[in-house]
């Protein structure tokens, strides 16, 4: 076995993630409740003391609301972010479990090796994370306004990339959110669109041809449907026709219940 990958849930509500390998496992977020993380772990098959690491991408409460619980349940567990995070995140973390990485330096937790990037968000230093070992790379790139050059440069060759398809975007300009808040969703600093979503696979399978697995991540309880997006994301490909199947395959990670584990 490589790595293998599980969400436990994505969305506005709440994100967690787990990447892992024969020995080593790391969470990405922590904004579900400790239970549902722990249970997480056992579902996989995952014992807390084979958990090293929690990444943290930015601050927002979706993203670190259980940072606390974890750190006491699980036995040696470490929280990585980097300084500007670490100085706006509002939880009660002990110093002694705090690791601070740089943003674009590439460090290593047991034989997995962790690479950040920065990406477009209201935060105050947000990341997406790639975790690479032995020529395999899992991706995750959400809460993110827009896709830059240098973001799909990293994820290009990510063999599972979990990417944003936050919303619909006539359901979100026809919703019942106030202007301000639907212009920041829409903002460059904001989330992506489902087409927005579908546009960035296409530049990176026109960019990088190999077999992949993509998870639509961070789908809006009010504003998206899994389905809406899909469909949404399969058409923006077939425009420049690339169909799903075969070696592209495309899954849906859901707000509130974890995907199966996936190997790459």
């Amino acid at each position: 076995m490589t790595l293998q990958f599980c969400s436990f849930a994505s969305g506005s509500s709440g994100n967690c993630y787990l990447v892992k390998d024969d020995h080593t496992a790391i969470l990405i977020d922590a904004g579900i409740s400790g239970k549902r993380i722990l249970q997480g772990l056992e579902e996989t098959g995952t014992p807390r003391e084979m958990v090293r690491a929690l990444l943290i991408t930015h601050e927002h409460i979706d993203h670190v609301k259980s940072i606390p619980i974890l750190t006491k349940r699980i036995p040696d567990l470490q929280v990585y972010a980097n300084s500007a995070t670490w100085e706006n995140i509002e939880r009660p973390v002990p110093e002694h479990v705090r690791e601070t990485f740089e943003t674009g330096r590439e460090f290593g937790i047991g034989d997995l090796s962790i690479r950040s990037f920065p990406v477009s968000h209201d935060a105050a230093d947000p990341v997406g994370f790639s975790v690479l070992k032995n020529g395999r790379q899992i991706s995750i790139c959400t809460d993110v306004g827009c896709i830059t050059e240098a973001i799909r440069e990293e994820i290009r060759e990510a063999d599972l990339l979990l990417l944003e398809a936050n919303h619909e975007r006539e359901m979100l300009l026809m919703g019942h959110y106030p202007y301000p808040l639907k212009q920041r969703i829409l903002g460059d600093e904001g989330h992506l669109s489902n087409v927005d979503c579908g546009e960035c696979l296409c530049r990176i399978v026109e960019d990088c041809q190999k077999k992949r697995q993509v998870l639509l991540g961070h789908l809006s309880r009010e504003n998206n449907d899994p389905h809406v997006a899909m469909l949404a994301v399969e058409n923006t490909l077939q425009e420049k026709d690339i169909f799903v199947g075969g070696d592209l395959q495309i899954h849906v990670a859901r707000r509130d219940e974890p995907s199966r584990l996936f190997e790459v």
